[in-house]
């Protein structure tokens, strides 16, 4: 890559990391270690396709379409479920919506990837329907079905729980 090229990617990388780091934790219902090997991956294929991806009408789009279809390929390429028991955080969260948050990223790693993934886009991206379908390569209807049942699978999960959270 040129010095020109190369700059202008790291430029990009110094803008968007934090919010595809974001997202892709929101993605892997918490997992630090697995968001961070997302964003990872995300900027590496970036990178190779660098190129083309400066050229199009809003890289960060790209890499946010990169981000969610590579979260998605590797759900799909991961021979067993292996999840490591015990609930040893990183570190402390600190703040009071911290058990809200908790909650709500547990209620989330309870969904299917691809509807984590609408979740994703559709309310925290706030994303449309148009571009969320083009993203997940899904039509719109299925996009809005998706949404809706994850939604309310959400709600049955937090159920009355979510409400001791919130401070009144």
């Amino acid at each position: 890559m040129k010095s020109a090229q190369e700059d202008q990617y790291l430029e990009f990388v110094a803008e968007r990391a934090k919010a595809l780091y974001r997202s892709a934790y929101v993605l892997a219902a918490g997992d630090t270690h697995l968001a961070e090997d997302l964003v990872q991956e995300t900027l590496s294929r970036v990178y190779v396709h660098w190129k083309r991806v400066a050229g199009a009408d809003s890289p960060a789009a790209y890499a946010q379409t990169v981000l969610v279809r590579t979260s998605l390929t590797l759900r799909r390429r991961r021979s067993t479920g292996e999840r490591p028991t015990g609930n040893m955080p990183d570190s402390a969260a600190a703040g009071p919506d911290a058990a809200l948050r908790l909650t709500l990223l547990d209620a989330l790693g309870q969904l299917p990837p691809r509807d984590r993934a609408v979740l994703l886009l559709r309310y925290w991206e706030d994303r449309s329907i148009e571009e969320t379908a083009g993203m997940l390569r899904l039509s719109s209807s299925a996009v809005r079905s998706r949404g809706t049942r994850a939604l309310n699978r959400v709600r049955a999960l937090l159920g009355d729980s979510l409400s001791d959270l919130v401070p009144h």
